[in-house]
Order: structure tokens, then sequence, then C-alpha cells
């Protein structure tokens, strides 16, 4: 099988020791970043199955689906991998909020510039 040509399953992508992959995951038609998060091959699976994301919380030790407690959920729009199969990047349709602060975007803090809040909770 060549990863960099052939179609591959969610058996086929590229995990890591833990059994995990990360996923970016982005608005579909503004292309916002909105979070990244980690799946196995069981939760690649159910979000494929469902059209929703679903996660592996490394803190939590469990699956989740995003909103699930919230109602702030992703309608998924496709997956995508990258050459090497090992990184996701999901398009989502994203009702609500992504950050569970209440910001649209998990991203809304600079590193560079401290001073700016590039994305403030409403």
């Amino acid at each position: 099988m060549d990863r960099e040509r052939d179609p591959l399953s969610p058996d086929d992508l590229k995990f890591d020791d833990a059994g995990l992959i990360p996923a970016v995951i982005q608005q579909f038609d503004t292309h916002e970043i909105l979070m990244v998060a980690y799946m196995n091959r069981e939760s690649v699976e159910k979000t494929l199955e469902t059209g929703k994301t679903w996660f592996w919380s490394r803190s939590r030790q469990k699956y989740w689906m995003k909103g699930e407690s919230s109602g702030h959920t992703q309608e998924v729009k496709d997956v995508l991998y990258d050459c090497d199969a090992d990184c996701l990047l999901v398009f989502v349709d994203q009702t609500g909020v992504a950050c569970h602060t209440g910001n649209r975007t998990c991203f809304y803090r600079s590193l560079a510039h401290p001073e700016n809040d590039v994305c403030p909770a409403p």
C-alpha cells in the first residue's frame, strides 16, 4: 500500500503509541480553526458513521461527542488525512461555540502579542 497515493481507511491511519491521532477541527465555510483534539480508531469510525465529531479524552479516558452536554455540536462535512496519514483535518459546521471557555474557537490568545484578544468571549 502506498499511503501517499492509495485511498485509506481508519485502519490504515498512523496512530501514536497511545493509539491516538491529532485532529484539527476547521469550520468548513470560513476555514476558521476551531480546536484540536485527539481521536482513536473507534472515535474516527464513530465520527464517520454518525456525521458528528467524537474524540478520545486523554484526561477523562473516555469517548465524548462534541456538544453532548453543551449542545454546541459539530456536523462533519469532510475528513481529510495528511500525506503521512498521521494527522486529520475535519471540516465541520459548528453550532454555537467550539471552546469550553465560551469562545468561538479555542485559538483566541496570542503568544506574540499577549495584549491582544484575538477572539474574546461574547
